[in-house]
């Protein structure tokens, strides 16, 4: 991670979501590169390494989330991905990243159920993403 502020990636198919989201890190100094879903993520993911990622579950495809995480891991292990999903709350699975095993399936750092509060996502970006 440079000096500069750190780029975080936004992918979720949800615009408010997205757009609003991006404001709030903007507002807490970081750099941010929104994309509407996993096509749209791989794209950049093709021409930036961002130094961390939040993706939704659910977009394109039911297990979008999974596949982007698993590719962008793939191609950049070292980049944090934050996992937000409505997933939990709507049928009640529960998917945890306590386990090194559990993280290793999910291929996600974190996950947070939707509705995410800006402060708990700012309590995993200063744990996955710490400023010198």
């Amino acid at each position: 991670m440079s000096s500069e502020r750190p780029l975080v990636l936004v992918v979720d198919d949800d615009e408010d979501f997205r757009v609003q989201l991006g404001l709030q890190l903007e507002a807490a100094g970081y750099a941010v590169t929104l994309a509407a879903g996993e096509s749209a993520a791989e794209a950049v993911l093709a021409e930036v390494k961002p130094d961390l990622a939040i993706v939704d579950l659910m977009m394109e495809h039911a297990d979008g989330g999974f596949v982007l995480s698993y590719r962008l891991k793939k191609r950049y292990p070292d980049v944090p991905v934050v996992m937000v999903t409505g997933v939990a709350h709507e049928t009640g699975h529960d998917f945890a990243t306590d386990t090194a095993a559990e993280r290793a399936w999910i291929k996600a750092d974190a996950v947070l159920v939707k509705p995410v509060r800006f402060e708990q996502l700012k309590r995993e970006l200063s744990r996955l993403l710490p400023r010198e």
